[in-house]
């Protein structure tokens, strides 16, 4: 990386450089702005509210919101907010090696990771659990289905906690179990597999990463990125949201992140730096590098730490080295090194952007899109989003 590697300032001092004249964005971040505005109706039909930001060699070339869309807006971004807490343990794995001799092989469910209500274990296997499966969830803690073994699908009865419930502590220990309004159980107290054995989408696992990260640092994970990430890179306001549930009682490791628009691509953007802002290292490079690959934890499917990777050529459509995190209410982020691309879609449902959910001020704005319908579902609209981005891109 060169020393004149460029890097934005806070927006109280400027921000993002931008291409305002669409000939410019074309000649000197070779994007078409014409088809990302194909983009941004795409994506309205997929949430009620929204934006899409999309920086490519360092130039913020697109700009759009709708809805409570807006960049001072701060909603819960869901599971898009689980990246953070993969990436704070990285920062904290690297601050203090001592407690982690055997990096990512380190097992810690004990009372050195772990508060006395984790213990005893709710499952002696819990004992094996290696970081590096807690973070890229193969830890065998329960999650949503399908479930994976080798990439071969698998279905676990009952199914782990999500949402906000998987975000509680005693639920995420496997200290208490649930029903959700459907009737159907949850339940954290088992593994659905032994260590390592297999895939589940369990936010109970990661949200496991951000108690440790408390207990051993005497800090509220919030107060940890405050001053680890937010002060760096120079965000603005942000928190975290599920205050409106049990969950608010401490920082949600398993979502939840509410940050300004222009802020996430901060973050996106030292990602596609190797960790790097302004010449310093802010996240260890080794670590964003495992983030955008296949994990050697999780040979089930191509889900790293915390990041669904494209590695092996998951989405065909996609550059290989593409990776992203998606979050409930349509929100997904994207980095795509090979084309220094970055884009964040930002989305959200009403009360996500709620001050109830987030302590976080909601801005007005005068679009509130009364008689939406979706015409996209989040599926399709998550892969859709970045093949139409990558498309816009001259070759």
């Amino acid at each position: 990386m060169s020393e004149n590697t460029y890097f934005p300032a806070p927006d109280t001092e400027g921000g993002w450089r931008t291409l305002s004249d669409r000939d410019e964005a074309r000649r000197t971040a070779g994007i078409d702005p014409a088809k990302i505005d194909d983009v941004f109706e795409f994506i309205k039909g997929s949430t009620k509210n929204g934006g899409l930001l999309v920086v490519r060699h360092g130039w913020l070339v697109y700009e759009r919101y709708f809805g409570k869309g807006h960049r001072e807006a701060t909603p819960n971004s869901g599971s898009c907010g689980k990246s953070f807490t993969s990436v704070a343990v990285g920062i904290l794995m690297a601050e203090r090696p001592d407690l982690f001799p055997e990096g990512l092989d380190q097992g810690i469910f004990t009372e050195t990771y772990l508060p006395p209500q984790a213990f005893p274990l709710s499952d002696p296997r819990k004992a094996e659990i290696k970081l590096g499966q807690l973070l890229s969830f193969s830890a065998g803690i329960r999650g949503n289905n399908p479930c994976y073994e080798e990439g071969e699908e698998r279905t676990v009865d009952p199914v782990g906690p999500d949402g906000w419930q998987a975000m509680v502590d005693e639920i995420a220990l496997g200290k208490r179990e649930g029903m959700y309004n459907d009737g159907r159980a949850f339940s954290a107290v088992s593994l659905w597999c032994e260590p390592g054995g297999g895939y589940s989408y369990a936010t109970a696992s990661i949200h496991i990463a951000s108690i440790m990260l408390r207990h051993v640092t005497g800090m509220e994970m919030e107060a940890f990125i405050a001053e680890k990430l937010a002060k760096p890179l120079g965000w603005g306001r942000f928190g975290f949201g599920y205050h409106n549930t049990e969950a608010g009682a401490h920082t949600p490791g398993g979502g939840g992140m509410a940050l300004r628009a222009t802020d996430m691509l901060r973050f996106l953007y030292m990602l596609l730096h190797g960790g790097v802002w302004a010449g310093r290292q802010v996240v260890p490079a080794d670590y964003v590098a495992q983030c955008g690959t296949v994990s050697p934890y999780n040979p089930h499917y191509p889900y790293s730490l915390q990041f669904t990777v494209n590695a092996t050529g998951l989405a065909p459509e996609l550059p290989n080295d593409a990776y992203w995190k998606a979050g409930s209410g349509g929100h997904a982020l994207y980095v795509v090194p090979s084309l220094d691309l970055i884009v964040w879609k930002l989305g959200g449902r009403d009360e996500q952007f709620g001050e109830s959910n987030t302590h976080l001020s909601e801005v007005p704005t005068n679009d509130n899109r009364d008689g939406w319908t979706r015409t996209v579902e989040d599926g399709p609209a998550l892969r859709k989003t970045l093949e139409m981005v990558v498309g816009a891109i001259g070759r």
